[in-house]
């Protein structure tokens, strides 16, 4: 194996100085850059309006990420909509609903809260779906999984498009090569493609985060080098950080 020594990770740089990520950096001495391949923009409130939505009428919101979080309190103050302090929040995970606590008093609001997954977060919502209807907030790009999900809930619910998932201009990296890219969606393949079309993996590593982004990768043809999450490495750092250890071996 050829030595690791420059990464690329098409997410933003994380904002915890504690981050696996410059643990790793430092432990293997490596050089990692953060360019998010994708980003995400609010939809216009012509665009929500053609969706026929009526904020009012939901009691409670179902909230898969902090995108979804910050784009649904950010239509609701360009409606001129007040969030009513009955709403309730059904969170997919605690980091979502600890970041609800930008918007709200956490204390005095119902909040629910998931373990990691959606598929966890669906008996929660279960338990709660007398008399409730639900509104899902999301991206243009949603696993159809998602409303397979909620359908089989026997829920009354509805999904608005309140943010796009956007291809970034990655011109600046045409000239530049790195040992490994770290992908962590089929948008972030899409969009390597779309910057460059004429993309040849040759020696570069390729690591993907889910198995839905490994088959984005397969089907360009492309061979999926480091995988995450495994049994042996929950997380891309770990699943990294051991691949590096045998191909920096002298």
């Amino acid at each position: 194996m050829a030595k690791i020594k420059t990464v690329l990770v098409s997410q933003p740089k994380p904002t915890l100085v504690n981050s696996p990520y410059f643990d790793l950096q430092k432990k293997r001495k490596l050089k990692i850059d953060f360019i998010p391949f994708i980003h995400v923009k609010g939809a216009t409130l012509k665009e929500i309006r053609l969706q026929k939505v009526d904020l009012s009428k939901f009691s409670s919101i179902i909230l898969t990420s902090r995108y979804a979080v910050d784009h649904y309190f950010r239509v609701c103050e360009r409606m001129r909509f007040k969030v009513p302090d009955s709403m309730k929040y059904f969170c997919q995970s605690e980091a979502v609903a600890f970041y609800l606590q930008k918007y709200v008093v956490y204390r005095k609001r119902k909040i629910y809260v998931g373990k990691r997954s959606f598929k966890e977060l669906c008996p929660i919502i279960s338990k709660h779906n007398k008399d409730e209807n639900f509104l899902l907030p999301t991206t243009d790009k949603l696993k159809p999984k998602v409303p397979e999900l909620l359908d089989s809930l026997d829920i009354k619910w509805k999904r608005c498009v309140f943010y796009k998932t956007v291809i970034s201009d990655l011109t600046q990296l045409a000239d530049v090569t790195y040992d490994v890219l770290v992908f962590f969606s089929p948008s972030g393949i899409e969009s390597l493609f779309q910057n460059f079309p004429e993309f040849k993996q040759n020696g570069t590593k390729i690591a993907v985060f889910g198995s839905i982004t490994k088959k984005a990768v397969e089907e360009k043809g492309l061979n999926v080098d480091i995988y995450a999450p495994s049994p042996k490495f929950p997380s891309m750092t770990m699943a990294l950080d051991n691949y590096i250890s045998k191909s920096n071996k002298k």
